[in-house]
């Protein structure tokens, strides 16, 4: 069993998506990410150095929705798991990219890709 240490509607603008309005006028994006690690080192010796020091991961992760524009929230989400996975001590990461401005004609809660990705067999 895995502990979470879960970050919660980091909201970033960012110029993505298929059309060109998108990508020149931006809009807000909200990102949740759960990471999966062993938080017993740091529990022991509460220590910020023995854990993800969640401030540093929201600038990584704000770094990379404000940065260069892609077209599909799949393309985005995955960047962003990357970034969580970049630290060896977390074991799986779940990056949900929520948009909420997205170009539908019709009346919505939400729309949102979610990805759970795992390091690699060898990196565990």
């Amino acid at each position: 069993m895995r502990d979470l240490i879960r970050l919660a509607g980091l909201t970033v603008r960012g110029h993505h998506g298929v059309f060109e309005f998108e990508r020149r006028d931006g809009q807000d994006f909200v990102v949740d990410v759960q990471l999966e690690l062993d938080t017993r080192p740091a529990a022991a010796s509460d220590d910020l150095a023995d854990t993800v020091h969640y401030g540093e991961l929201a600038e990584s992760l704000a770094a990379v929705i404000g940065g260069p524009p892609v077209n599909l929230l799949e393309t985005l989400a995955g960047r962003l798991a990357e970034i969580c996975l970049a630290d060896a001590r977390v074991s799986a990461a779940t990056v949900t990219v929520h948009k909420p401005n997205a170009p539908i004609p019709h009346t919505f809660a939400d729309v949102a890709v979610s990805i759970r990705r795992e390091q690699p067999a060898a990196d565990r």
